[in-house]
């Protein structure tokens, strides 16, 4: 089955559970990791990786001594995420909810990260996910640190992010389907 297939059925079965109704293309994966400085990154967490566009991207940027953690609730995308990234020995393929993040970072002798980016359905979340998302990475990311976010309606979540974070910019990537983008997210506030 391919990936659309796969992420197309998912989107069809559990509509805003899923982030998208296909992959992330290369374009849009390239962009939401654009503004990592590889050459400093020591740890990176991606959240909702899916059948892994995004993962890819960050598998050819990262250094190998760059540890990477991959957090992916559903069964079948974490499935398919360990057995294409199974070579790499910086890699992490994670499955389990956001909300246990510190502690599976903690389990693994982590206790910061340099970069969060995410591929999940924050908007589409209730409001206490979302609190509860934003808590995490707050407490596991370094000062400096970024938290990126794709999404696929350009622009419109500029104030939710800006509810969480001092900075907050936006990439624009008309050359996904549909055309989307990622806000680059900078200073967590302490979440209302």
């Amino acid at each position: 089955m391919s990936d659309f297939s796969l992420f197309f059925g998912k989107f069809l079965r559990h509509g805003t559970k899923i982030a998208s109704l296909a992959p992330s293309s290369p374009w849009l994966s390239r962009a939401t990791v654009g503004n990592v400085d590889w050459a400093k990154a020591n740890v990176v967490v991606e959240l909702g990786a899916g059948t892994g566009p995004i993962t890819r991207a960050i598998a050819e940027r990262a250094r190998p001594e760059t540890r990477v953690v991959v957090l992916e609730r559903d069964a079948d995308f974490a499935k398919i995420l360990r057995e294409r990234f199974a070579h790499r020995a910086n890699f992490d393929v994670i499955e389990g909810d956001v909300r246990d993040l510190s502690a599976m970072l903690s389990d693994r002798g982590i206790g910061r990260v340099d970069h969060v980016i995410s591929g999940l359905p924050v908007p589409s979340f209730p409001k206490d996910l979302q609190l509860a998302l934003f808590r995490v990475v707050r407490d596991v990311l370094e000062t400096g640190g970024t938290y990126n976010q794709i999404t696929e309606i350009p622009w419109v979540y500029q104030g939710l992010y800006r509810r969480f974070f001092d900075e907050v910019r936006f990439v624009f990537e008309p050359r996904n389907f549909p055309p989307a983008g990622a806000y680059y997210c900078r200073g967590p506030k302490e979440p209302a």
